[in-house]
């Protein structure tokens, strides 16, 4: 059943490669979707649009933001607003969503999403970008929970009510990412599961999965790194199942982005993440949509 903030269906999905163009269109595979970066077809024409085209009349499109810069202290830019409301008329994916981060500072964009204060100020500031998102490209967006690796002292919201009172604000639903909860949860001394029990999952319109990167800080402890770069740690898979237990089943996207495998492995990262989405439903029949 599709959710009120997308028309994904409730099964697994993964990234779309260029890599794995010609395998996908070849081979068809049982996916439920498949999420795009919007910035890599912000260009006019050739081969990525040729293929996004083609494989958009087989699957459904996640379309994910990683340049609006939501958690900025200037203006969005737009410019790359209607960019992002070419794509969405032109693809018509079944969700938006983008990140509560900031990447850009003046004309200068960064390449990383880099965290923010949670304060009366920002929440404003926020509230009226992602108002602003949703009017440009006539959609429901999604917004995403960040990992981060440091707090601010200024910060006066909780994260999570920070997260609800931005959709309750505005009506944007949340994508809740399992495995930026997990990285965010060791790096911070959080219990991942009160925090997953804790979030408005009557907000949530898609889940994410991803491997972590993990190291030490200066004083020996773990320190996770939300690297997309590898398998989906069992950890994060146990925390999803729970996760899945509250939200009831919802579209679920495992992410690699960086040391991109062939696509078998990809799609048994896939599968392994169906086989948890069913248990669940099976279980559940009647969770709520």
């Amino acid at each position: 059943m599709a959710h009120r903030y997308n028309t994904l269906p409730a099964s697994a999905g993964v990234g779309l490669k260029p890599e794995h163009y010609r395998e996908i269109l070849a081979d068809r595979p049982a996916l439920g979707f498949f999420e795009v970066h919007a910035e890599n077809y912000m260009g006019a024409g050739g081969p990525p649009h040729r293929y996004l085209e083609a494989i958009a009349e087989h699957y459904p499109l996640s379309l994910h933001g990683v340049g609006l810069s939501i958690g900025g202290e200037g203006p969005l830019d737009p410019t790359h607003l209607a960019r992002l409301r070419h794509l969405i008329d032109t693809y018509r994916p079944a969700s938006f969503s983008e990140h509560l981060a900031w990447s850009s500072h003046g004309s200068e964009y960064l390449n990383d999403l880099l965290p923010l204060p949670y304060t009366a100020e920002s929440l404003d500031r926020i509230c009226g970008h992602v108002d602003t998102v949703q009017s440009a490209l006539g959609v429901p967006m999604l917004l995403e929970n960040p990992s981060t690796y440091v707090l601010f002292e200024d910060s006066t919201i909780d994260e999570i009510e920070f997260l609800a009172a931005i959709a309750e604000r505005t009506g944007c639903g949340l994508l809740l990412d399992v495995n930026n909860v997990m990285v965010s949860s060791v790096n911070h001394g959080w219990d991942p599961v009160a925090y997953i029990d804790r979030f408005p999952v009557d907000r949530v319109g898609e889940l994410h999965l991803a491997g972590y990167d993990e190291t030490q800080d200066s004083a020996g402890a773990r320190l996770l790194i939300d690297a997309h770069g590898s398998a989906v740690r069992p950890d994060v898979f146990r925390l999803f199942e729970h996760t899945l237990a509250r939200t009831g089943p919802r579209p679920t996207l495992v992410e690699w982005d960086n040391d991109i495998p062939d696509f078998p492995t990809l799609l048994n990262e896939a599968r392994l993440a169906q086989q948890v989405v069913d248990r669940v439903a099976d279980a559940t029949p009647k969770a709520a949509e």
